[in-house]
């Protein structure tokens, strides 16, 4: 009963094993293991081999020992550092931590530096290869120099690009707990973004048409032409030839209150269902030769998640296979 007292204290899941059998613990270990496991061998309750070997080396006078487990809890897997520590009269007590969280940041961050790393590569790559050539073979030949220089520049620029994407969803991410609170009066916005993208429009024949009333809500001014100028030019960019590019503005009521809604929608090939969860993931792409040969650097809807997040919002897409995608940004008013 003592023992029950004080591991009731420890904020984690706790047992105490005693002689080959969990002799106490605390209600966060029954909610984690089961309400039957007092008494029971602990190989039985917990079914984890490095837990046990923790237990036999502890027992026999090892010092304090750490085990990673996998434990399955109400239909997941969860990652749980246990501390074991030997408490005296022959008793060994096991606290469990959650380290899922740590775990998947650790993986994300590997990933992440992962595909920087490959991202830059291929650019850097290149240019060695023609300033090596430019240096030797091409030295006297102004065609072939010429053409090394364009492609060199296309390739320089490229990597600007992702340095300049990186250090921009670096920014949103250190903002996103912020909310934006100046106003922006959102169809002038919207009429700002559609001009400055004429020049692309134009290079496929297309047309973007705006419709709907304009809204005035809370939120950075620069961050939402980010968002809907990735979202219009990818619509034109991907999108068939000669469409129209039509940004609709709509009312929409959220769990916040009164909304507005931005719909862009393209006519385009449309995205397989499968890719639709994964679209706003870092670097994912639905067709990396072509996304590359139109200069994305695969982080543009990261970025655009973020500073919806940030503004309180929602990304919806939806896509229909020849037949185009619809993205929407629903916004709060207030």
């Amino acid at each position: 009963m003592e023992w029950d007292r004080l591991l009731a204290g420890i904020p984690l899941p706790a047992m105490l094993v005693g002689h080959d059998r969990i002799a106490a613990c605390n209600a966060r270990a029954l909610g984690l293991f089961g309400s039957g496991i007092r008494g029971r061998h602990p190989a039985i309750a917990v079914r984890a081999p490095a837990l046990l070997e923790a237990l036999a080396v502890v027992a026999g006078g090892g010092g304090a020992q750490e085990a990673r487990v996998t434990l399955r809890h109400e239909g997941q897997e969860a990652v749980y550092l246990a501390s074991v520590s030997d408490q005296g009269a022959g008793l060994v007590l096991c606290v469990f931590r959650d380290v899922s969280e740590e775990e998947l940041a650790g993986v994300m961050r590997r990933d992440f530096v992962a595909n920087v790393s490959h991202e830059l590569r291929t650019p850097l790559t290149a240019l060695m290869g023609f300033i090596e050539t430019l240096k030797h073979a091409a030295k006297d030949d102004p065609k072939a120099r010429e053409m090394f220089l364009g492609i060199m520049e296309a390739e320089a620029g490229r990597m600007n690009r992702l340095v300049g994407d990186l250090l921009q969803l670096s920014r949103v991410e250190a903002e996103e707990r912020v909310r934006p609170r100046e106003p922006v009066e959102l169809r002038g916005l919207l009429e700002a973004v559609i001009g400055a993208l004429k020049g692309v429009a134009e290079k496929t024949g297309s047309t973007v048409a705006l419709a709907g009333e304009g809204a005035v809500l809370p939120g950075d001014a620069d961050q939402l032409i980010q968002v809907f100028t990735n979202l219009v030019e990818n619509a034109l960019k991907y999108g068939r030839a000669g469409q129209v590019v039509r940004v609709t503005l709509s009312a929409e009521e959220t769990v916040r209150g009164p909304g507005v809604r931005v719909e862009v929608a393209d006519e385009g090939e449309g995205i397989d269902p499968v890719h639709l969860p994964r679209l706003t993931e870092r670097f994912y792409r639905v067709d990396s030769h072509r996304s590359r040969e139109m200069g994305g650097t695969g982080l543009g809807l990261a970025i655009v998640k973020h500073i919806v997040s940030r503004h309180r919002g929602w990304l919806r897409v939806e896509s229909v296979v020849g037949e185009g995608s619809r993205f929407s940004v629903v916004l709060p008013l207030g």
